[in-house]
């Protein structure tokens, strides 16, 4: 079984949708896998998530509802098989604070295509877009189920 921690700035928008986004896929697809998610900032420990980003989880009936949020734990590298990480700044904060692993911590989005127009998921508490946060978080969740499924990860 992976363990798998999705790491946002604030824990409460991107890699919370992320966690159970994928832990919604693997279910359906039988993946063993556990996974959480966790914020570089703490900012938001013990909150729930975003709104935007529940209501976009209640539309994929999803329950979201034993969320907290939570900060990225001392010791995640080596709890975690793959510490996946939404933008540059995300992978710079985790690098200075974990340094450079890079089979283990990266971006999300470098399990999209080369040809993908997505280098990392916009942060939607800025942009508001809770809708394009979740098609690249479900593409790139999809992925990293068929790389579970085919043993690739």
């Amino acid at each position: 079984m992976k363990n798998i921690l999705f790491v946002c700035l604030g824990n409460i928008c991107r890699s919370p949708m992320a966690e159970y986004v994928f832990r919604d896929m693997a279910a359906q697809r039988g993946i063993q896998a556990a996974c959480k998610s966790a914020g570089t900032s703490g900012w938001h420990n013990g909150e729930t998530m975003h709104c935007g980003t529940a209501d976009i989880l209640d539309g994929m009936n999803i329950d979201s509802r034993d969320f907290v949020s939570s900060q990225v734990p001392d010791d995640c590298m080596q709890v975690y098989d793959y510490v996946l990480v939404m933008d540059d700044n995300n992978l710079r904060d985790m690098q200075k604070r974990f340094g450079k692993n890079p089979h283990k911590l990266f971006k999300i989005t470098d399990l999209l295509p080369e040809n993908s127009p997505h280098d990392h998921v916009p942060d939607p508490w800025y942009t508001g877009n809770f809708v394009q946060t979740r098609e690249i978080v479900s593409q790139c969740c999809a992925i990293l189920c068929d790389k579970l499924q085919k043993g690739e990860m």
